[in-house]
């Protein structure tokens, strides 16, 4: 146990938060040793803060039940006790922004799923099968806050894991202009149907913010390093639709694609197929050995069915059919609270800790 990484958790009491908490038992290499949260839930056990408002399906882990809740506010406190921290705490962005760095400045790691800093322009946002070269520029954020060791990271919003991946592995056929509407599940606000019975049996054709996150995110993953910051790419452009649906976990798009070159479909169907990344290649423990799968049924992906794909870190692609106004349209779906929030931040950790940019302190 002593050789595991102990890791704190930022809003540990939140959905996303108890994502982190249930991810994390039995982790080989990381330990939940902390958790920190508001001030009106410090002093408390874990399992006292949450109350009755435990989430997840699975029970809360044993480990963590009496570990008693640290204000998040005490951040040299916290950090004393932790190699690094993940981050989902509920502030506005300028708060989650200055205590992020907060932390980072305390030569602390943290590894965000929060939107606070993916535009700060030497924070890498990372889907480590896309871009793990990204974390690179995390040597000059380090310049730039005075640290040695201290970085924040950030994985990307949950809407764009239904289709980046898939247009990530389409490159060589050079899509240029790409129509999605995500179908999003209310898990994606941090609600359940019991917080939430006005959604059931009903559809909400507005999100916060989302629209814009799905159509400018994608660029920022496919761009570039210069000059210390992340240049984001040019193409394609992406125009998105964002509805919340009566759905708890899983978020799909259905999705439009015009290319440069003309592939077959059996070419974008192998293309999805091998598509591999780093996580595969190192085996780190959370990376799905099947990132993405092609169903060849006509009535799937299905939420239902296959939401947990790959424990809801792979990516199912189905529907690949020709468009009369577009060359190619299909149907994508990803697990939103895991692939899309504190499973993505756990795989990129365990990328940083492979890339030696997570260690003891």
């Amino acid at each position: 146990m002593s050789e595991k990484l102990k890791v704190g958790i930022l809003g540990g009491t939140g959905m996303v938060g108890q994502r982190f908490i249930a991810l994390l038992e039995n982790h080989p290499w990381f330990e939940v040793t902390t958790i920190a949260a508001s001030p009106r839930s410090a002093g408390k056990t874990y399992e006292e803060a949450v109350g009755d408002r435990w989430k997840m399906t699975t029970p809360m882990p044993e480990a963590v039940k009496k570990l008693v809740v640290y204000n998040v506010n005490e951040v040299d406190k916290v950090a004393s006790t932790v190699d690094f921290v993940f981050s989902a705490v509920d502030m506005s962005k300028d708060e989650i922004k200055a205590i992020e760095e907060a932390y980072a400045k305390t030569e602390t790691p943290v590894v965000s799923n929060n939107s606070a800093h993916r535009w700060t322009p030497d924070v890498p946002m990372v889907v480590p099968e896309i871009n793990p070269e990204h974390m690179k520029v995390i040597d000059f954020q380090k310049k730039r806050l005075g640290t040695t060791r201290g970085f924040v990271a950030v994985k990307p919003n949950c809407s764009i894991q239904s289709y980046a991946p898939v247009l990530t592995a389409w490159k060589e056929f050079e899509p240029y202009e790409v129509v999605a509407t995500t179908y999003q599940a209310i898990s994606g606000a941090g609600k359940t149907f019991k917080d939430w019975p006005e959604m059931e049996g009903n559809i909400i054709p507005f999100i916060g913010g989302e629209e814009e996150k799905s159509e400018k995110e994608p660029l920022r993953i496919w761009g570039e390093i210069k000059d210390g910051v992340i240049v984001p790419a040019e193409s394609p452009k992406i125009t998105c639709q964002c509805i919340r649906v009566p759905v708890l976990n899983g978020h799909t798009a259905a999705v439009f694609v015009k290319f440069r070159k003309n592939p077959t479909k059996e070419q974008l169907i192998e293309k999805l197929t091998s598509f591999k990344g780093v996580p595969q290649e190192l085996q780190l423990p959370s990376a799905p050995k099947q990132f993405i799968q092609y169903m060849e049924e006509e009535n799937r992906p299905q939420v239902t069915l296959d939401v947990d794909f790959e424990n809801g870190m792979g990516v199912s692609v189905g529907r690949i059919r020709e468009d009369s106004i577009y060359d190619w349209k299909f149907v994508g779906l990803s697990h939103n609270t895991v692939r899309g929030a504190a499973g993505g931040a756990v795989l990129c950790a365990e990328l940083l800790k492979a890339q030696g940019y997570i260690e003891k302190k």
